[in-house]
This record gives structure tokens, C-alpha cells and sequence, in this order.
């Protein structure tokens, strides 16, 4: 027994000294670590819209980073279970996700031994989009999308930029959907709205312009073709337009919250062909049938009442309910009061329409006033823009010209602005009738026609591609 014991520990001693003797028989050489200046765990900003560049200086010992190292950047979308994936140095793009903080990795693969290196970082997204002008151009017949900063910094083709294909052809109005206007925190969307049969028109998240769905899901059964001809927003909310020549009118009846608040459920039925040019009030609709060629009322839930009006006896300067032409060219109308519609006639002739009406639980009435050639008639085209102010004045475009007309004294004047020969495509008045917002192939002014001034170009941003169609603008 002691000498099995003797013999085991002489064997562990033998095994010791080899050990022993073996330290320091080879050297090891580790490989070479990158090295980053003031990377790792930092947090970078990115402003939506604009370029991300993260250009770290990176250290090799004994090699060159550019040829030596390949590099992967991945941002993490949580939201959707993946990552963005870039490949390259330096990371150059123009930043697309939705403003907040975001993690992150650099990975960084040494090609000589296959070795990865990872290091995390963060990106803290920002939106650029809350104030600013956003404009709908056609260019060539294709829509594009162009921001205009504050500081009138233009980002142009931006939906391009975001979402790396064109919008689609024959651009229509650019709309703002505001849900909940009166909460901090609501789903604010522009409606890109384009009658285009081979493309579908997008809706973009308005903190983001990203696009979150298309105009086709804003109906609980879309029709097989879709033809925009104008929405407008019931007190500031619900949309409401025509479509297809005929009205639709969105759901009010569940929680604004709910995902289906808004939406378009069947056309208001009817046998009628509704002009875009209508009036939404508290009470009820009003627009001109181009099929029967006279005016028609729906009720305030949109239900189609057709010429179920009386004529006034007192006005006898047309028949409302019969008007003899179906182009109108313009109309705008209120609750109450005075209004105008300018049609075209066959022979080419431009009439103004004069009229009033009463539409309340006891009377159903519209006055035909008076109808006459309007002055301006010589100088309207089939691409006329028009715009009305709240004291019935009227502005209309003549190729590159914009005239003011008081239809009270028939006064025509051309206004000062000069657009340097470029024809007017978009004419826009604001809520306080001060300034026009007008658009020419490449720019958008604003244009002073307040009290006293006759239209003084105040502000002038180039850069637009193609000519402005709509803008949004928000303060």
C-alpha cells in the first residue's frame, strides 16, 4: 500500500515539473481589437427626414481599418420585431423610424481571422414635421411630396427619400386628417390623394410622414376605382367629400378613439353626379347634381334629398333646380347669406349665378337672385384656380396672373404679384383672408392682400419639384 502511494505521488510530481517546464515554451500573440473615440454606449441624435452620419474614428494596430474590417450597423425596431440593417462605413442614411429612443449595434468583423466585434450604441429619434409646410407638386404628372422647414429649408421628393419608390400619377389634394384635434395626442395623418388607377393613393402618420396605410383602407368595402374629387373636414374632424361623383360621408357613430372613427361606409344613394364643389353645414349639404344640372340637398346625416326644396317666387333670375349648364367652374357657400357660382356655359360664355337659401325645420327654400356674364369671363381658363373670402370676394388665377373680383360692384383689378411669367396651379386663402398661398412650377409665395395692399409678394421658397398642387401648413 505504501508503495502504490509512493509511486502515485511520484508520478504527480513528474507531471508538475513538465508543466512547470513547459511555461514560456510559446509565445501567444492576441489578435488586435479595434478601438472607437467616444462610441460605445452613446446615444446619437437623428432628426426624421434628415441624414444620419455616425463616422467614429476606429484603430487597428498593425492593420488598415478600411481594408482589414468590414462593418454591419443594425438599429432595433421593436415595434415591428426587426432591425434595420446597413452594411458599410460610415453609416450614411436618411432616417426613416418614428421619433423615439432606439438601441443599437455596430458589429465590426475582422476578415483576417473572422473575429466580430459588437458594440452597442443608442439613436434617440426626433421629428422635424410638427411645424412646417408640407407640398403636394405635380412634376410631369407624377404627385411628389416636398417639407419646407421654418427657416424655408426645402426637402424635396421626401416620400422618395423615406420609402425609396414614387408616389402615384396625377396628384388631387394633399388633406390633413385631425381626429381629435382638441387632444395633445391624437392620430394626425396626411392624406396623399392621387387619382391614379395603377396605385394606390398613402397615408402617412403626420410626426413622421412614414406611410401607415392607404386611402383604399379608409373604407369598410373600397370601391373597385376610386376618383378623389375633393374632401373637406366636418368641424375640423370627420372627412367628408365626394368620391366617384357621389358623397360619402364618415362614421361618427363609435368613440373617436376607435380605429374605425372616420371611415366611409357605402355612398350617400342617389340618382345624381355630385360636382366637388359642396358645402357641409350643422344641418345639412348643399351642391350642384351635373347630371340633372340644378342644385341638390342632402340632410344632415347625408342622406340624399335631391331638389326636395321650393323655388322662391320672388327669384326668377334661373331655375335652381334646372340651371341649363353642368360645368360649374366654382361655388362656395355657408349656413346663410349670399352666394355665387360661376358656370361655363356651351357657347363658351361665363355666368354668375346669384342666389340665397333657407334650409331649417320649417322651410326648404332657395332665391334665385340674379344671373349675368361675369366680367372676369374673358380671362378664365380651363385651369382657373379660384378661392372665395369670407366677405365674397373673390380671387381667380389667369395663367400667371391672380385678379380680385367684389362681385357687389363688379371691381376687377389684377394684383402686384409677379411670378415671373410662371402660370399660377395653386391658390390658397387664409382663415384670417389676409394672405394667399399661391403656387408656380418650382415655388410657393405668400402673398399679402390684406387691407389696403393689393397682393405684395412677402415671402418667396424655390425648390419645389415640379408645380404645387396643395400645401398644408402648420404653425
Amino acid at each position: 500500500m505504501k508503495l502504490k502511494l509512493i509511486l502515485v505521488l511520484a508520478l504527480m510530481v513528474g507531471l508538475y515539473t513538465a508543466c512547470k517546464k513547459d511555461l514560456g515554451n510559446y509565445d501567444y500573440h492576441p489578435p488586435s481589437e479595434p478601438t472607437l473615440s467616444a462610441f460605445k454606449d452613446s446615444t446619437f441624435a437623428a432628426l426624421l427626414g434628415d441624414s444620419l452620419v455616425l463616422k467614429p474614428t476606429i484603430g487597428l494596430a498593425d492593420a488598415d481599418p478600411q481594408k482589414d474590417l468590414s462593418f454591419e450597423w443594425r438599429i432595433d425596431v421593436n415595434e415591428e420585431l426587426r432591425s434595420d440593417v446597413y452594411t458599410g462605413y460610415p453609416l450614411r442614411i436618411v432616417y426613416n423610424l418614428a421619433p423615439g429612443l432606439r438601441t443599437a449595434k455596430l458589429i465590426i468583423t475582422d476578415k483576417r481571422n473572422g473575429l466580430r466585434y459588437v458594440v452597442p450604441f443608442k439613436v434617440l429619434g426626433t421629428t422635424q414635421f410638427s411645424s412646417g409646410k408640407l407640398v403636394l407638386s405635380d412634376d410631369n404628372g407624377l404627385a411628389k411630396l416636398s417639407f419646407v422647414k421654418p427657416d424655408n429649408t426645402v426637402l424635396p421628393d421626401i416620400y422618395k427619400s423615406f420609402h425609396n419608390e414614387d408616389l402615384p400619377r396625377n396628384p388631387v389634394q394633399l388633406y390633413f386628417s385631425d381626429p381629435l384635434p382638441y387632444q395633445p395626442i391624437t392620430n394626425q395623418q396626411f392624406w396623399v390623394l392621387c387619382n391614379d388607377p395603377a396605385k394606390k393613393s398613402p397615408l402617412l402618420e403626420a410626426s413622421t410622414l412614414l406611410r401607415k396605410a392607404y386611402f383604399n383602407d379608409q373604407f369598410f368595402t373600397p370601391p373597385a376605382t376610386i376618383t378623389t374629387g375633393r374632401l373637406e373636414a366636418y368641424m375640423g374632424t370627420v372627412p367628408t367629400g365626394v368620391i366617384n361623383d357621389k358623397l360619402y360621408v364618415g362614421v361618427m357613430s363609435t368613440a373617436p378613439f376607435a380605429p374605425d372613427y372616420g371611415k366611409f361606409a357605402n355612398e350617400q344613394a342617389g340618382d345624381y353626379a355630385l360636382s366637388k364643389y359642396f358645402t357641409r353645414t350643422n344641418g345639412f349639404y348643399f351642391g350642384f347634381d351635373v347630371k340633372s344640372k340644378g342644385f341638390v340637398t342632402f340632410a344632415g346625416d347625408g342622406s340624399y334629398l335631391g331638389k326636395d326644396y321650393v323655388v322662391d317666387p320672388d327669384g326668377k333670375a334661373f331655375d335652381p333646380k334646372n340651371i341649363g349648364m353642368d360645368n360649374l367652374l366654382f361655388m362656395q357657400t355657408g349656413q346663410a347669406g349670399t352666394f355665387y357660382a360661376y358656370f361655363k356655359a356651351a357657347d363658351g360664355g361665363i355666368y354668375e349665378l346669384t342666389f340665397s337659401y333657407t334650409f331649417d325645420s320649417v322651410n326648404r327654400r332657395i332665391k334665385a337672385e340674379n344671373k349675368r356674364l361675369f366680367k372676369g369671363g374673358s380671362l378664365v381658363n380651363a385651369d382657373t384656380k379660384w378661392q372665395r373670402n369670407s366677405l365674397n370676394v373673390f380671387y381667380f388665377s389667369a395663367n400667371d396672373k391672380i385678379y380680385r373680383y367684389n362681385p357687389l360692384n363688379e371691381d376687377l383689378k389684377v394684383l402686384d404679384a409677379d411670378f415671373g411669367g410662371k402660370k399660377v396651379t395653386m391658390l390658397k386663402i387664409s382663415a384670417d383672408d389676409n394672405t394667399l398661398t399661391v403656387g408656380a412650377a418650382g415655388s410657393v409665395y405668400t402673398v399679402d392682400v390684406s387691407v389696403g395692399k393689393n397682393g405684395v409678394i412677402t415671402q418667396t421658397i424655390n425648390g419645389i419639384p415640379g408645380s404645387p398642387v396643395d400645401i398644408v401648413i402648420r404653425k
